[in-house]
């Protein structure tokens, strides 16, 4: 009992440590963000043909500290990956280790990706087809603020989704989850895509289709993969399995 105890205590040390590792990296990304954001915030704003306002002072340090913190956590996802795979290092076989330590850099730029995609890809359709909703009826303001919203509530989800691939390789490597699962749950997860594509864009078919096809398309490439991951896992866990009869 005492045993198991210290081994929880031991573990939950270890996950502090991540966890304060992980905060400090965050906290270095955001400082450094934040003395650039005027260039990120120009890089932002260079293709615009119209100028953002803002409604007072304190949204010129609400954008300051969107913007930080958005890039902040686009740096930190590595070292965030990174402390993961640390984390549960101890239990992986040696050739789980080196198997698992690739998907760290795949993180990062499957994250970069879904932020491009979002970005030069979701944002600018959706963008165009609100303004010419309204083209007409109204006069066309932006502030900064409702701007940057609009922004990274069409990029973030992309660039979360855009994990999904290497999270499930990660995770059927190591045994929490397998192919056969995925392809049971296809048709709630299916559900749970089509609701987040119709949540985050306007309400038309053409916007809706063009999130919700690479959204299940996504799915449909993590199934594939956690196949090969797995396939690969049966076969090693058959040989080692030989391996130990052979020795006994």
């Amino acid at each position: 009992m005492e045993d198991k105890e210290l081994n929880i205590i031991d573990h939950l040390d270890e996950l502090r440590k991540r966890l304060i590792i992980t905060v400090v990296a965050f906290l270095i990304f955001f400082i450094a963000s934040f003395i650039y954001v005027e260039e990120i915030y120009q890089w932002f704003v260079k293709d615009l043909d119209f100028d953002l306002m803002v409604l007072g002072p304190s949204d010129i340090i609400w954008i300051y500290f969107m913007l930080s913190g958005v890039v902040a956590i686009a740096a930190t996802i590595p070292i965030i990956a990174l402390q993961i795979w640390l984390f549960v290092k101890p239990a992986l076989m040696p050739n789980e280790v080196r198997a698992t330590l690739s998907y760290i850099p795949a993180l990062f730029l499957l994250f970069i990706g879904g932020l491009a995609f979002g970005y030069f890809v979701i944002f600018p359709t959706i963008l165009q087809f609100l303004i010419e909703l309204g083209d007409g009826m109204f006069i066309t303001s932006f502030t900064a603020d409702k701007y940057f919203s609009f922004v990274f509530n069409m990029t973030m989800p992309f660039a979360v989704l855009f994990e999904l691939p290497v999270v499930t390789m990660f995770l059927t490597s190591i045994g929490i989850i397998n192919p056969y699962v995925l392809q049971k749950l296809r048709k709630y997860a299916y559900f749970v895509l089509v609701v987040i594509a119709v949540s985050i864009t306007p309400p038309d078919f053409m916007s809706d289709f063009l999130v919700m096809v690479p959204l299940l398309l996504l799915y449909e490439i993590s199934i594939s993969l956690s196949k090969v991951v797995y396939k690969r896992r049966v076969k090693r866990e058959s040989l080692r399995d030989g391996n130990i009869e052979e020795n006994i």
